[in-house]
């Protein structure tokens, strides 16, 4: 299991003025902690992070949706910080972490505060995965859903094939390459993610950078399709040399220490608690989510929801410099067609890659209060 040991600093101290700390034990056999701003008995907003984060990722958003009269709760979600319960070893059962019972965790912990519902569930990243089955799933409870970041392309199809054998394809490349979400499948990427050469620190100050808009070489576009060589263009961070670990692959283009923009936004206070989080728990709890969508098998109970769309109101968040809109080829465009029936709008952010709500807070802010309201006024 999970180890709990080490300094509880930040939840026992919160960072950010007006942001609460507290435990919250789930049917799902969790207990889960949660960040949280407003008061109990507003509306509420459930905010869940992606890899590699935790419920601190969202310290601009709680006190800002707590000032416009929301109950914000953001959890570590299972297999990060300081939420306990689950397993984090390689060899750990699978299940708990498909992204059925993901949403199932996200459900639980509503139910364990006692709410018939939510106005809204926002998820980034890997977050957004889960938020976008939440709201396919159970739009009696996720009133409304904003996805950023990772477009949501809906429910796999039951009985579709794969659209390409990607670590094959990309093995016969010359020079061959690896996909991220497959080196992430294998026990190695833990290995060189927790215990990297250059330190966690730093390992986690490049691989934040190389993400940002502050990286020049962000400069996304949609891919023609699925196949090696368009899979291929994506930035090494995505799809990398093969033989490289992630450490090595972000090591060259880490910020040099007296760069200042990446203090702008993460300032080495607030990366420090990354750094103290992952050193404690390590990445395999967060990897066991990816080793989960690289195998079809994994995926199973959401190809019942094949066809089904998200009735919900939904809108879509991401940095402009961000690679994630487009690395899954036609989930972009999937989304907005076929996945999402009620569209309120779609906000690429200037300024932003792919830690938007971390890089252009105000903006994202903005965005998802005025979602937020027309959401509520959606009939």
């Amino acid at each position: 299991m999970n180890s709990t040991a080490g300094p509880l600093a930040y939840t026992e101290s919160p960072v950010v003025p007006g942001v609460r700390s507290r435990f919250v034990d789930t049917a799902t056999g969790l207990r889960m902690h949660l960040l949280e701003a407003g008061t109990a008995g507003r509306p509420v907003v459930l905010l869940l992070h992606g890899f590699p984060e935790l419920a601190f990722s969202w310290r601009h958003q709680l006190p800002a949706l707590a000032a416009a009269g929301y109950h914000a709760i953001a959890p570590d979600q299972r297999g990060y910080g300081r939420t306990t319960g689950w397993d984090g070893r390689f060899e750990a059962d699978l299940t708990p972490y498909r992204l059925f019972h993901l949403a199932r965790d996200a459900l639980a912990l509503v139910r364990a505060l006692g709410l018939a519902e939510v106005v809204a569930v926002i998820g980034h990243d890997f977050g957004s995965f889960v938020a976008g089955c939440c709201a396919l799933m159970r739009p009696d409870v996720f009133r409304a859903v904003a996805l950023m970041s990772a477009p949501f392309g809906g429910a796999p199809r039951l009985g579709a094939a794969p659209p390409l054998d990607v670590p094959a394809a990309l093995a016969g490349l010359d020079p061959p390459r690896r996909h991220y979400q497959w080196y992430y499948s294998t026990p190695q990427a833990d290995l060189d993610m927790h215990h990297p050469p250059e330190g966690l620190h730093r390992f986690l100050r490049a691989y934040y950078h190389v993400k940002s808009a502050d990286w020049p070489q962000n400069d996304p576009r949609p891919l023609k399709g699925w196949s090696a060589t368009e899979l291929a263009t994506l930035p090494h961070y995505y799809v990398m040399p093969a033989g490289l670990g992630m450490p090595a692959a972000v090591a060259p283009h880490a910020p040099a220490a007296d760069d200042p923009a990446p203090q702008r936004w993460l300032p080495d206070a607030e990366l420090a608690v990354y750094t103290s989080e992952f050193e404690r728990t390590g990445f395999q709890g967060g990897l066991n989510w990816y080793r989960c969508i690289t195998d079809p098998a994994q995926l199973v109970e959401l190809t019942l929801f094949d066809g089904r769309r998200i009735e919900a109101p939904a809108c879509y968040i991401a940095g402009a410099a961000d690679w994630g809109i487009f690395q899954n080829p036609g989930a972009f465009e999937r989304m907005q067609r076929e996945a999402c029936a009620r569209w309120l709008g779609v906000h690429l952010v200037p300024g932003a890659g792919h830690w938007v709500q971390q890089e252009q807070p105000a903006q994202v802010d903005a965005l998802l209060l005025e979602f937020l309201q027309r959401s509520r006024e959606v009939p």
